[in-house]
């Protein structure tokens, strides 16, 4: 089962990004998840472990389709909040998806596949629902933060402390694994997290800086062949008689000596 935030940590994800670094941050990390989307109006997507919000919000103005699912009771009723009656939220775990096949054009999990226990599986059922494409947005293993996140973790523990990590070439041999060579894009950004400002903002945007493998966020796009779920089919058989041999029919007969 996936790990489920609590009322707290609900409260604290939605403050540290209101303003300062992690604003910042999540401006930068929307910004390239964006573009990696290409939303269109009438398109439908669905973002998996949506938390309070913060990453279907940017695409409220764009016509598209919105649902979100999470877990977490309190993630939701943050998220009901923010979105109002324009998003369709859900509960549920990544691993199991309460939807039919290729219901979605996109399928997005934006800081949720770190905290699945089945990622692999996570990614089976976004590659079932998603009929276009799937976007990841993940914490890099590689990244300065990430390591100060997981060394803060063994003093004090956090959210972060139930979180698994990945890197591009992780991410790369996973998808591999499941869905065989299919187009697969990445970007990074955050390749200077203690920095912030317009000129930062500027720098981070550079193609050439965005194929970084050390930056702290990693924004991938994978084309996936379509998916379906298999369901096992009980066979009904009916069971026949055998039929009595015919009686009387060689009473005529005289058997020759």
């Amino acid at each position: 089962m996936a790990y489920e935030f609590g009322f707290k940590e609900a409260q604290d994800y939605d403050a540290f990004f209101e303003k300062g670094r992690g604003k910042h941050c999540l401006d930068l990390e929307i910004e390239l998840i964006s573009a990696l989307i290409s939303p269109q109006p009438g398109k439908r997507l669905l973002d998996i472990g949506c938390g309070t919000g913060l990453s279907l919000e940017p695409f409220m103005d764009r016509g598209m389709n919105l649902t979100g699912l999470d877990p977490s009771p309190y993630m939701l009723d943050k998220a009901a909040e923010r979105l109002g009656r324009q998003v369709d939220l859900h509960r549920g775990t990544a691993e199991d998806l309460p939807f039919e096949d290729n219901a979605f054009d996109t399928a997005l999990m934006f800081f949720s596949l770190e905290f699945s226990d089945r990622p692999a599986k996570a990614i089976e059922e976004a590659c079932r629902v998603a009929r276009e494409q799937v976007v990841i947005g993940v914490h890099n293993w590689y990244a300065p933060q990430s390591m100060a996140r997981r060394i803060k973790g063994f003093f004090s523990p956090d959210m972060y402390s139930h979180a698994q990590f990945f890197s591009v070439w992780e991410l790369k041999i996973m998808m591999t694994s499941i869905l065989g060579k299919v187009p697969v894009k990445w970007r990074t950004t955050l390749q200077f997290p203690l920095l912030s400002g317009r000129l930062i903002a500027r720098v981070e945007r550079f193609r050439l800086i965005q194929w970084s493998y050390f930056g702290g966020f990693i924004g991938m796009r994978i084309k996936p062949v379509p998916k379906f779920r298999t369901r096992p089919l009980v066979l009904k058989t009916r069971s026949h008689k055998i039929n009595k041999p015919a009686t009387g029919l060689a009473l005529g007969l005289k058997v020759k000596e």
